[in-house]
């Protein structure tokens, strides 16, 4: 078993997105994934600073995983979820790729 912890912003945008660039994830993830690429983004170019900028993060929050908690929804009543990349895998391009899935002990 492997352990990887992330100390900062600069850890996600070097080391964690271009790790899964390269291996890229296939499922509905893959979608959750180009939008945490996206926040990942505007907090390394300190966007979420703004106002603007942290409404952009809650829009595409929104629409990731299970979406916005209802304290979140409560905070922020006026967001606009933005669309959601739709994936179609039509192949596994890696054939170790299930691998992952298993678990040895």
């Amino acid at each position: 078993m492997v352990y990887y912890s992330v100390a900062d912003i600069k850890d996600l945008a070097t080391i964690i997105i271009p790790h899964f660039l390269q291996f890229s994830l296939l499922t509905q993830k893959a979608a959750d994934f180009i939008l945490f690429q996206r926040v990942v983004e505007i907090m390394s170019n300190k966007a979420h600073f703004s106002i603007e900028g942290l409404h952009q993060i809650i829009n595409i929050k929104a629409r990731m995983n299970l979406g916005l908690s209802d304290n979140l929804k409560s905070e922020f009543n006026n967001f606009t979820p933005v669309d959601r990349p739709l994936i179609l895998t039509k192949n596994i391009p890696e054939s170790n790729w299930v691998a992952g899935f298993s678990l040895v002990r």
